[in-house]
């Protein structure tokens, strides 16, 4: 009896062992690929590099069967679908021919304004070929990799919209963060307003507007575009619109990833340049004051001009020409000093007892 108990324990130790052994395990997986160690995303890669062509074989018929779904489903809405269409089409064509004209306005005052051109990038067209929703990680995976010029950063588009950026790139295949992702930031621009926001991923439908300015008033439908900060995004990408409800101002957005079929993918690349060091050449030279008039009075000349042969032969025949000066001789009484008496200044000294003219005409 005591054998057969001890036998049923073991088997229930022995049948727990495993599971314990598969929890650790996935726990240590799910903080691998919520930390992105190093060695855990390249083997990922590898693995999805090998596994691409398979992957790509099981999603045909999965897409033909969804497809075939749809078509049946939509089946009796055929007549209404064309007209719906027929309409939209000739609305499109307006608004196309609207458009032209005013890309071509656009370009010429560009030109006349001599304003610098809006940046341009090539891009990789590539298809989803898997789809990975996890409790930390909402990512798709893509058929094109570094061999197609993929860089992880580039932004991923479909007709809608920003669908999210790539953040690991293997050889032939390439993993997308998409914009709902609770580790996805993206710098973006509500219009109109130019109001500058932080879009964040929260694992939900619609990510949050975040470091919003204290002041800044958004209303529904307001357009939510990416910004270019940091240069790694294009600028003007269409992201949403304003979703206010309950206090929390979410992004409504364009682009499901769920429903993503066929993605580009943006090349491009803005580096931001380094301020250079100033020089002595970069500080503006100092302005030229004009002279005073009393500055140039004062100041001589350094050196006098030299006499040519012309003025030294009309100077002479001036001087021969005018008449010399006689000379005469010193008044006896005012310069001749006469021996015995006082120097000329105590001479020219008025005499007290000498007598008046005025006094002698009183008198008289």
């Amino acid at each position: 009896m005591a054998n057969g108990t001890w036998r049923i324990a073991r088997s229930r130790s022995s049948a727990q062992l495993p599971l314990v052994l598969s929890a650790v395990l996935a726990l240590l997986l799910l903080v691998a690929g919520k930390a992105h160690f190093g060695p855990f995303e390249r083997a990922r890669t590898a693995i999805t590099d090998k596994a691409a062509p398979a992957l790509q074989a099981v999603n045909v018929p999965v897409v033909a069967a969804t497809r075939w779904a749809g078509g049946i489903r939509h089946f009796f809405d055929v007549y209404s679908d064309n007209q719906r269409l027929r309409e939209e089409n000739a609305r499109l064509l307006q608004w196309h021919s609207a458009a032209v004209t005013l890309q071509s306005q656009i370009r010429h005052y560009q030109l006349l304004l001599k304003t610098v051109p809006d940046p341009s990038y090539s891009a990789v067209t590539a298809k989803v070929i898997a789809r990975s929703s996890q409790p930390f990680l909402e990512t798709i995976v893509l058929n094109a990799g570094r061999r197609e010029g993929v860089k992880p950063g580039q932004a991923v588009v479909d007709v809608r919209g920003l669908v999210g950026r790539i953040y690991v790139a293997g050889e032939r295949t390439s993993w997308v963060i998409v914009l709902n992702d609770l580790n996805s930031r993206v710098p973006v621009l509500i219009r109109p307003g130019n109001v500058q926001a932080i879009l964040t991923g929260t694992n939900a439908t619609e990510p949050n507007l975040e470091a919003l300015p204290q002041n800044a008033k958004l209303k529904n439908g307001e357009e939510v575009v990416t910004s270019g900060d940091g240069g790694l995004l294009p600028p003007g990408l269409p992201v949403g619109l304003v979703s206010v409800s309950g206090g929390e101002i979410k992004a409504a957005l364009f682009a499901d990833p769920l429903t993503a079929g066929e993605v580009r993918i943006l090349n491009f690349t803005s580096p931001i340049e380094q301020m250079p060091k100033p020089s002595d050449k970069d500080l503006p030279a100092p302005p030229v004051t004009p002279p005073s008039p009393q500055a140039s009075a004062v100041q001589q000349p350094s050196e006098a001009p030299k006499p040519t042969a012309q003025t030294v032969h009309t100077v002479a025949s001036a001087l021969a020409a005018s008449p010399r000066p006689t000379r005469t001789a010193p008044h006896p009484t005012r310069h001749a000093v006469q021996p015995g008496t006082e120097p000329a200044d105590q001479a020219r000294q008025p005499d007290d007892t000498a007598p008046n003219p005025t006094d002698d005409q009183n008198d008289q």
